[in-house]
């Protein structure tokens, strides 16, 4: 008798353990889906934030398809007044990267862009992005500069043909 009160017991133990189970699944479950929505919806953000960053068309076109420009000579250009009071300036020497299986190539990058036909209008978005910078803005991050030329860039041409820009030679004084 002994032996079969002790199984009753184990089993209603059992029984309210597999109930206590149920109901905290039934709780737990639903949150959790949404907290890994959530979770899924911020991972999403932020590779579509690093994909944007500054290599995110350069890195989705093969080497083969890369023709780098140089723009002739370098730029100087006034840099924004630092805390110092002082005027500043900066010399830029200035590469592009084109994608010559771009559709817009064969109209803005070989005829337009090596063609030296648009030098005067990059050497103006250049001018007028690094302009905003003071020096110790410059020198600490130069790749902002490159990605807010990069931008104006291509909206100026209106394509993505233009896929990278990098600075050669960045002297600031």
């Amino acid at each position: 008798m002994k032996k079969n009160l002790m199984s009753v017991l184990i089993l209603a133990l059992l029984v309210v353990n597999l109930v206590l189970t149920a109901i905290t699944m039934i709780s737990i479950v639903p949150s959790a889906k949404k907290s890994n929505e959530l979770i899924s919806e911020i991972c999403t953000a932020l590779d579509l934030e690093l994909a944007s960053g500054r290599n995110a068309n350069l890195s989705s076109v093969p080497i083969e398809n890369l023709v780098p420009y140089t723009l002739d000579g370098s730029l100087t250009v006034n840099l924004r007044n630092s805390d110092d009071g002082q005027e500043h300036y900066a010399i830029v020497s200035v590469v592009l990267s084109l994608d010559n299986s771009n559709e817009d190539y064969e109209k803005l990058g070989k005829a337009g862009i090596e063609a030296k036909v648009y030098d005067s209008n990059i050497k103006n978005i250049v001018n007028d992005v690094v302009h905003t910078y003071t020096k110790e803005e410059l020198k600490a991050d130069p790749e902002r500069a490159e990605k807010e030329i990069l931008e104006k860039l291509q909206g100026f041409f209106d394509s993505n043909v233009v896929v990278d820009v990098g600075f050669i030679q960045v002297t600031s004084e």
